[in-house]
C-alpha cells in the first residue's frame, strides 16, 4: 500500500447547507471510485476536519458519477450571514477534504487529469518533464 492525496484521484466541489456543509468529491475513474467509497468513511472525513465539524458527518453514494457525498453538520458557525467563520458558506472544505492522504494499492496510479496531472493549489506533486 501507498499513500495518494485525494486530489490526484478525484476532484470536489462544496457549498453550504444551513448551518452545515455539502462536500461532493468525484473520482476520476472507477477503480478510485471503489477505493474511495472502502477508504473515505464518515469517521475519517471527521477526524480529518477536526474541530471544524462539531456535528455528525453523513455520507451519500453517487455510483453512477463516481461520487460520494457528504453533510457536515454544525461546521460552519451558524451558517451565512449568522457565522462569524471567514469561510460561512463552506466554498473551501471540498479542497480541505482532497488535501487528505488515502492509502491505495501499489499497482494503483491514478489517471492523468490536464496536461500533467493533478496537482493541489502549491503544486505538491511534480508536472511531467520537470
Amino acid at each position: 500500500m501507498k499513500k495518494i492525496p485525494l486530489y490526484a484521484m478525484a476532484h470536489g466541489r462544496s457549498g453550504d447547507k444551513g448551518d452545515g456543509s455539502n462536500v461532493g468529491v468525484m473520482a476520476y475513474d472507477q477503480r478510485g471510485y471503489e477505493i474511495m467509497k472502502e477508504w473515505l468513511t464518515t469517521d475519517r472525513v471527521k477526524q480529518h476536519f477536526g474541530s471544524i465539524v462539531r456535528g455528525g458527518v453523513d455520507r451519500y453514494e453517487m455510483p453512477n458519477i463516481l461520487g460520494l457525498n457528504f453533510i457536515l453538520h454544525d461546521s460552519l458557525g451558524g451558517g451565512g450571514s449568522e457565522s462569524l467563520k471567514n469561510d460561512a458558506q463552506g466554498k473551501t472544505h471540498a479542497m480541505a477534504l482532497l488535501r487528505i492522504e488515502i492509502e491505495v494499492p501499489d499497482d494503483y496510479d491514478p489517471p492523468k487529469v490536464g496536461t500533467d496531472g493533478a496537482l493541489a493549489p502549491s503544486g505538491e506533486l511534480t508536472p511531467a518533464g520537470s
